[in-house]
């Protein structure tokens, strides 16, 4: 332990100025990490990230009347074109420092092709933080800008925190919501639970886990225990989205903590957490709820150690507001129709009763002090309020990464994937049985 505490204060101060979105550890106090910078950080300081991938999948046919075509679960996001490609998922450049000793700064802004830089179907590069923190109130720091709302551990952690390079079913579909343009006009489709029918056109990208807003956090230490809060008012919109909302969004997490060792982004702790985020999207002229809620737990210990460990497990509620993704692009070569229109638009059910559910558990093993294996499960339970909707997803995950240096590694994972469709019929049916498994290698490179 004491060797791994010489390591991590050798590299917390490097690593600590690309935290902010793209912290190292696993289990550290995102609050602490990701609000302030570090108390001997300069002014201004410059650093960055990017993300060079790799995705692969069969491209299986799902038959639709006479009609064949490859689902989107099969196609790479968010293009959704071909099922094997290479990408620069994320690129990120960030601006950090302290003007003070009370008063911290970040601003960061992505470059990669991925659902945040997606706005109506067409590249749009964008700012993905930007706020500015006050220490000045002992046990209420305040933070200001666009913040990482509280919430789940998949959406509190920077990007260099991943462990697999596809996201749980239940954090991309139900967490990394996308935004729509509240001003456009939509049909609803004459099926079960009439969703809103939304195309690419009129989607604003996703929330990338962040929001405007104030948010007044803190975190407080008795020996090994720390206890950390953040309580945050804000905006249901972004900076390429505008405010998609008349009502505030509001979101909480507490979190406790028994620290083993180490310090900042690399130590090794026992943490638990609850947290609760709400918000009313507008569509049209009329507003939804959409509430999400969660809790879980995390050992780490051992980061870049030989015989390092990690489990976790989260479980993930949602209700009200619920996305359903597009079965099919637009350019799958369907014939249009008012059947295919339901299968190549984003369904939106606004209901209150609508649900939705999920969990994931993982585990990690460092063989040496470079070389991990990770293993996953993750499902999700989308509408179970809907017989005629519901649709279940389940995936087995394993991994393997090989650490470079603290800020910089390899990735790659295969995934089995499945989907179930509780209620039989032909359509759903046929892309259930199609849905490939994936194949993803990732290089994660910081500057």
């Amino acid at each position: 332990m004491n060797d791994y505490y010489k390591y991590s204060r050798r590299v917390f101060i490097v690593a600590a100025v690309i935290t902010m979105s793209s912290p190292l550890a696993h289990a550290a106090n995102w609050f602490s990490v990701q609000g302030i910078s570090p108390a001997n950080a300069p002014i201004f300081g410059v650093s960055g990230f990017i993300e060079p991938s790799i995705y692969a999948m069969s491209g299986t046919d799902a038959i639709v009347g006479k009609q064949s075509a490859v689902p989107n679960i099969n196609r790479v996001a968010p293009n959704d074109t071909q099922s094997t490609m290479a990408t620069i998922v994320r690129a990120r450049l960030m601006l950090r420092g302290n003007l003070n000793k009370y008063i911290s700064y970040f601003f960061g802004g992505e470059f990669g092709s991925d659902g945040f830089t997606d706005i109506r179907k067409k590249y749009q590069p964008g700012l993905i933080d930007g706020h500015v923190t006050f220490s000045y109130i002992p046990g209420a720091r305040i933070e200001v800008g666009l913040i990482r709302a509280p919430s789940a551990e998949d959406a509190m952690q920077g990007f260099m925190a991943n462990n697999f390079v596809v996201l749980p079913t239940v954090i991309g579909q139900l967490m990394q919501q996308t935004f729509y343009d509240s001003a456009a006009n939509y049909h609803q489709a004459n099926i079960s639970g009439k969703p809103y029918l939304i195309g690419g056109s009129n989607t604003l990208g996703v929330n990338a886990y962040r929001y405007p807003g104030v948010q007044a956090m803190d975190w407080f230490r008795w020996g090994h225990w720390e206890l950390a809060y953040g309580a945050m008012v804000g905006i249901y919109g972004s900076v390429a989205a505008g405010n998609q909302s008349n009502s505030p969004l509001v979101a909480g997490r507490l979190q406790g903590s028994y620290i083993f060792g180490g310090k900042g982004p690399f130590r090794s702790d026992v943490t638990a957490w609850v947290w609760y985020q709400h918000a009313q999207p507008q569509l049209g002229d009329q507003s939804y709820g959409m509430t999400r809620d969660g809790i879980g737990f995390q050992y780490l210990q051992g980061y870049m150690h030989q015989w390092g460990r990690r489990l976790r497990f989260e479980y993930i509620h949602g209700s009200g507001w619920i996305s359903a993704p597009s079965a099919f692009s637009s350019n799958a070569g369907l014939t249009p129709s008012a059947a295919t229109s339901n299968l190549t638009n984003t369904q939106l059910y606004t209901g209150s009763n609508n649900k939705a559910n999920g969990y994931d558990i993982e585990a990690g093993l460092f063989f040496t002090k470079r070389i991990e294996a990770d293993i996953r499960y993750d499902y999700y339970d989308r509408l179970p309020n809907n017989p005629a909707q519901q649709r279940i997803f389940k995936t087995w995950a394993l991994g393997l990464q090989y650490h470079i240096t603290p800020l910089t590694k390899i990735m790659a994972g295969y995934y089995f994937r499945s989907l179930t469709v509780p209620l039989s019929s032909s359509v759903p049916d046929s892309i259930s049985n199609a849905v490939d498994n994936e194949l993803a290698m990732q290089a994660m490179i910081s500057f």
